[in-house]
C-alpha cells in the first residue's frame, strides 16, 4: 500500500468507490509521522468528496445556502479521515457518514436559530419532531402531547416546553406585510407610551409647584408653559433678566429636592 503513497495517483482516477476505500485505507495503516501519510491523506478526502455532497444534499431546502452546508459536510469527511481506524475492520463509509450527519445536525443546532435557546431545548425539539413523525406513523393520527411525553419518556409540561422553545428556531421580519394594505408587522406592535410618565409627573408636580411663592411660580409658569424668553419675562414683570434667572434657578432647585424628598 505504501506504493500507493509514493505513486502520483491523479485525483481524477481515486473515483470509484474502490479506489477512495483502497486510499483510505493505505493512508490509515501508516504511522502518524509517515512522510507519505499528507499526500495519502489529500487524496483520499479528494476521492470522498461526492459522499460528502451527497449527505449535504439531504439537508437542502431547509433555509441554509447549499454551498454552507457542503462545507459543513467536507468538514465533518475531513474529521472523519483524521480518526479513522483501519484495524478496527470498520468500513470508512460506516463510519464517515454518522460523523458527516452528527457535524450537519449540530450546524442546524448552533447555528440556524433566530434567537439562542438552551442546547437542552433544541435537542429537546428534535426529539419531539423524530418522536411526532414516529407516532404519526404508528398510531394514524396526529400525536397528543400525551402521547410524545409517554413516548420520550418525559412529562407534558417538558414537552410543551419543548414546543414553545421550538418557536424561535424561525423569526419573521418586522418588515413583512400582514395585509392587502400593505400593513406591516411592525406598525402592528405597541410602542413605549411615554404618557404615563408625563402625568405622574403633572401629578408630582402639582404639590411641588405648591412650595413656591406667587413670584416664583408666575416665572416658572411664563419660562415653561408659555416659552417666554428670560428677557420676556423680565420685561412682563418689570425686573431685570439677571434677577429673573436667579429667581428662575432657585425655583428649580425647590422643585428638584421637592421632587426627590417624594420619590424618597
Amino acid at each position: 500500500m505504501t506504493v500507493i503513497a509514493d505513486t502520483a495517483v491523479p485525483v481524477d482516477a481515486a473515483t470509484s468507490t474502490d479506489r477512495a476505500s483502497e486510499l483510505i485505507v493505505a493512508m490509515a495503516s501508516l504511522p502518524a509521522g509517515h512522510p507519505s501519510r499528507p499526500g495519502l491523506r489529500d487524496l483520499a478526502i479528494e476521492a470522498w468528496l461526492p459522499l460528502a455532497g451527497h449527505l449535504s444534499r439531504r439537508y437542502a431546502n431547509r433555509g441554509e445556502p447549499r454551498d454552507d452546508l457542503y462545507q459543513v459536510a467536507v468538514l465533518g469527511l475531513i474529521k472523519a479521515v483524521d480518526r479513522f481506524e483501519a484495524d478496527r475492520g470498520v468500513d470508512f463509509a460506516g463510519f464517515a457518514i454518522p460523523t458527516i450527519v452528527g457535524e450537519l445536525k449540530r450546524h442546524f443546532r448552533d447555528k440556524t436559530w433566530s434567537v439562542r435557546v438552551p442546547r437542552r431545548l433544541q435537542e429537546l425539539r428534535l426529539a419531539i419532531t423524530a418522536a411526532n413523525n414516529t407516532l404519526s406513523h404508528t398510531l394514524g393520527r396526529a400525536p397528543t402531547v400525551a402521547d410524545i411525553a409517554a413516548h420520550l419518556e418525559i412529562s407534558e409540561d417538558e414537552v410543551i416546553e419543548g414546543l414553545e422553545g421550538a418557536r424561535a428556531y424561525n423569526s419573521t421580519s418586522l418588515s413583512t406585510p400582514i395585509s392587502d394594505s400593505g400593513t406591516e408587522l411592525g406598525e402592528t406592535l405597541g410602542g413605549e407610551d411615554t404618557a404615563f410618565e408625563e402625568a405622574e409627573a403633572r401629578i408630582a408636580l402639582a404639590p411641588a409647584l405648591a412650595t413656591l411663592d406667587e413670584r416664583e411660580q408666575k416665572i416658572v409658569t411664563l419660562r415653561f408653559y408659555g416659552n417666554l424668553t428670560q428677557q420676556q419675562i423680565a420685561d412682563q414683570i418689570g425686573i431685570s433678566q439677571m434677577h429673573v434667572s436667579r429667581l428662575l434657578t432657585r425655583a428649580l432647585a425647590k422643585l428638584r429636592g421637592h421632587l426627590a424628598a417624594a420619590d424618597a
